[in-house]
């Protein structure tokens, strides 16, 4: 433009369309950079406006690495349900060691108040559709043959299928809201003593003494007699008697790991006072970390046991991890705010899913 009036003439063609086309450029970069102030502008209009419920509006990422943490995480209401898995420790894990989780101390504590969960073989599924397992009821036989004569057939011979389903023990145990608030309450030791104690009773005693019917079918039930004491004592037990029951066990079966002994706590007493022809107590202590032994083989104690008496089953001998005992998923545990919130009180379920059956009686 200068140049033209320097030289006073209008614009030739070449000229004006470098104008035109300068002008355009210059009007969208203007138009652009207003664009850019009011985005600047509204972004921060939105920012002040929401600067207090910052955390609400974007909410940090929490992450929960312990079963406490979630536990913890309950009681303030920010988790709503959670399930526990269960986890293995190999001696290939490296590092610390791994944390005790919620589910292994819940079933530390069920084992201390019956062996059941320890003693017997767990099936772990996910769901709790019906579980079918075969058992043998006999063997084969060889029989001589003569030359030329034909080999006759024997056949295995099997039961009918025991169906383990997925029977569900659950309860509730409510804590105060001013009991969750103080900081010196420790939640996860107080829901697992709980859970432990009612749950680990009510299992252990249906996988012991269960009727099949509404129950597991105990291992006391479905095992068969293989002794019986004389009933001119009240049906205490003798020493003699204790060994008919070992050895009316086959043999085999009592080479086999796992084989022991249950009784409850009344049974275990008696058996200690027991002696030989010469004096000598039958029962032997251990005398380091381990079962007691009674005829070379471990005793468990079970409390959900009878107390030997007339017509009572109260020793069991044989191989305990026949026993089968089915765990449908883990141990849930869900919280409710609303359950009673008249009280203020925070209510939390466990619900654990078993049945139990032993296949060879």
């Amino acid at each position: 433009l200068d140049k033209a009036a320097s030289e006073k003439r209008d614009l030739t063609a070449e000229e004006e369309q470098s104008y035109q086309r300068m002008n355009a450029e210059l009007n969208e970069r203007a138009a652009r950079i207003e664009a850019l102030k009011a985005d600047a502008e509204r972004e921060a209009k939105i920012e002040a406006a929401t600067r207090e419920i910052a955390a609400q509006v974007r909410p940090a990422a929490q992450h929960v690495s312990t079963d406490a943490d979630v536990l913890r995480s309950m009681a303030r209401g920010e988790t709503r349900s959670f399930t526990f898995e269960t986890r293995d420790v190999v001696k290939t894990s490296s590092g610390a060691p791994v944390p005790t989780s919620f589910f292994d101390r819940v079933i530390e504590q069920a084992r201390l108040v019956g062996p059941m969960l320890d003693t017997s073989t767990i099936l772990r599924t996910a769901g709790g559709e019906n579980l079918q397992i075969p058992s043998q009821a006999s063997w084969s036989t060889g029989t001589v043959t003569g030359e030329g004569t034909a080999i006759g057939e024997s056949d295995p011979g099997f039961n009918s299928f025991i169906t383990l389903g997925a029977l569900k023990y659950s309860f509730l145990v409510q804590l105060s809201r001013e009991l969750i608030e103080d900081a010196g309450v420790d939640i996860l030791a107080f829901l697992a003593t709980q859970t432990g104690n009612a749950i680990g009773y009510a299992v252990n005693t249906g996988l012991t003494t269960g009727n099949n019917t509404n129950q597991p079918n105990g291992i006391v039930t479905a095992a068969a007699a293989g002794g019986t004491g004389g009933t001119g004592v009240a049906g205490a037990f003798t020493a003699d008697n204790l060994i008919d029951l070992a050895y009316s066990l086959d043999g085999a079966a009592r080479r086999l790991p796992g084989v022991g002994w249950m009784m409850n706590t009344a049974s275990l007493g008696a058996v200690r006072k027991l002696k030989d022809t010469a004096g000598f107590y039958i029962f032997s202590p251990a005398l380091a970390d381990g079962n007691d032994q009674l005829l070379n083989f471990p005793v468990y104690e079970n409390p959900a046991m009878a107390s030997q008496g007339t017509g009572a089953k109260s020793v069991l001998f044989g191989h305990l991890p026949s026993y089968y005992v089915r765990m449908a998923g883990g141990l849930r545990l869900d919280r409710s705010d609303d359950y009673a919130f008249n009280a203020d009180l925070v209510t939390f379920r466990a619900t654990m899913r078993v049945d139990g059956d032993l296949p060879q009686t």
